[in-house]
């Protein structure tokens, strides 16, 4: 510590040895300067002298400037040197810092390994190439660790050292401990089996996995933000999106029971009901739907989370809000004999005609569609045509009046096709279009197959799934006939009825 900057009874204390010291210096000072001025002002060389000094320190100012470029280092304190003013980073901070890092190491190590021959990388099976050409493979993996600064970063490292490269993170807190869930581009040659141990040894635990495909690669608020503008669009994408939302996953809407208060004789988290916010149960979540009945989510191989519990809940609140809703776009189609008939979305709105189609079909043509009493045939309507439980197409003529429906019906992790045609307008083609429809539509959503339920004695509707070109299973129990169409093949060539305008 200087002499000025030394404290004496609570005031800087100053000594007359450094002013003495200062003084003295600028007089020597002057004392230089005066005879320099001297010798270049009176001597024979004075100017050249001068003249010869300015072009030195030029040159001396601009060699400085070139060393100083050349030699350029980086400025102290950077990461990994940091003092003990600046705060520790917290799990979340040190395990993104650690996964970029992650992601630069498996490249770089991918660089040193040699491109397999032959080996073939399809998007449909989660296998990619890294950007030398390396084969990879793409995994959804979710595990839970210990919430206490590292422990992330040190599963990073761990996939790191595997050649591991992290795509995506996701963080879901819980009360005790935290649940990550990555997006991974690991070696093809890395099994599901070494990838869990990795995560083991690291601090990982209830880690499950599964192969990812390039759909993935979106970021979640990008595919969140997607979601809700189908369901807005459309009432009857709300199951769908919570299906894309949440993953591998068995939703059923089961409708209100009448005359029966929430509470009388059923909790909250009973089949029937829901509390209003909805209901969290580990692998089940139960939410109170739109139109007063119960949404069912069940995943029995992961539970749920609380952050997937309240973006599930929001869903269903926006398309609560918005309240029923279809696209009201149509096709105009000219049948062999010249008719024409449109093609449109249906709904509760469109209740009456259905009914009034009803009552023109003989008992025959209903007894093949309702598989039942035919006296019991309308009660169903009112569920069939709810967007919340499917898709509705309905033919009509000039006139406006009802003479086909075809119903895509969401049926758990299956989907149901089913069709009616009036009698008067059967044999013209327009049970195939409309379920030539139905099936594109279904293909769209990301079924991988559709069944239809029918009697053996149908032929229409036998010849008209077979019209489909599709790979068809047949079952036949007691007279039912149960025809699935595979939806791994070429799609049917239809357009869905609001990609057009008339």
């Amino acid at each position: 510590m200087s002499d000025v900057t030394r404290k004496r009874h609570g005031r800087p204390a100053h000594h007359w040895r450094r002013d003495v010291v200062e003084l003295a210096a600028l007089f020597t000072a002057v004392a230089v300067a005066d005879a320099v001025a001297n010798f270049v002002g009176h001597g024979p060389d004075g100017p050249e002298l001068l003249l010869v000094s300015a072009v030195i320190l030029a040159a001396t100012a601009g060699f400085h400037t070139w060393w100083a470029r050349r030699h350029t280092h980086a400025p102290p304190g950077g990461e990994g040197s940091d003092t003990g003013t600046r705060p520790s980073p917290t799990k979340d901070e040190a395990g993104h810092r650690a996964a970029r890092r992650a992601g630069t190491t498996a490249e770089a190590t991918a660089e040193a390994t040699p491109e397999a021959p032959g080996a073939t990388t399809p998007e449909s099976s989660g296998a990619t190439a890294d950007p030398h050409g390396a084969p990879t493979a793409l995994w959804r993996m979710r595990t839970t660790v210990r919430d206490q600064p590292g422990s992330l970063a040190a599963l990073c490292t761990a996939l790191a050292h595997d050649r591991v490269d992290i795509l995506s993170l996701q963080t879901h807190p819980l009360a005790e401990g935290t649940v990550d869930e990555f997006l991974l581009r690991a070696p093809a040659a890395l099994p599901a089996s070494d990838l869990t141990r990795t995560v083991s040894r690291a601090g990982g635990s209830g880690t499950w996995i599964e192969r990812a495909d390039a759909h993935d690669l979106v970021d979640a608020p990008t595919r969140i933000l997607g979601l809700a503008t189908r369901t807005a669009l459309d009432a009857a994408e709300l199951p769908l999106a919570l299906r894309q939302l949440l993953g591998r996953c068995t939703i059923r809407s089961l409708p209100a029971t009448p005359g029966r208060a929430e509470g009388a004789g059923a909790g909250p988290a009973s089949e029937e009901s829901a509390p209003v916010e909805g209901a969290l149960e580990g692998t089940v979540l139960r939410l109170r739907a739109p139109e007063g009945g119960v949404i069912t989510v069940e995943r029995p191989y992961l539970p749920f989370t609380p952050t997937e519990f309240a973006r599930a809940r929001a869903l269903v609140e926006l398309d609560t809000r918005l309240g029923p809703r279809i696209p009201r776009g149509q096709d105009v189609l000219t049948l062999p004999e010249g008719s024409d008939i449109t093609v449109s979305r249906a709904d509760t709105g469109d209740l009456r005609a259905a009914r009034a189609m009803h009552d023109r079909c003989s008992q025959r043509t209903l007894g093949m569609r309702y598989h039942g009493p035919v006296n019991d045939a309308d009660r169903y309507l009112n569920h069939l045509l709810s967007p919340r439980f499917g898709r509705t197409l309905a033919a009509r003529t000039a006139s406006g009046r009802v003479v086909g429906l075809g119903h895509l019906l969401w049926d758990g992790d299956e989907t149901e096709i089913a069709l009616l045609v009036e009698d008067e307008w059967q044999r013209r083609g327009i049970g195939g279009e409309l379920l030539g429809r139905l099936v594109t539509m279904a293909i769209e959503a990301g079924c991988e197959s559709v069944y239809a339920v029918t009697q053996s004695s149908n032929t229409g509707m036998v010849a008209a799934m077979r019209g489909l070109n599709l790979p068809l299973d047949f079952q036949i129990e007691e007279g039912t006939l149960v025809i699935t169409a595979r939806l791994d093949a070429t799609p049917v060539s239809s357009h869905l009825p609001y990609d057009s305008r008339q």
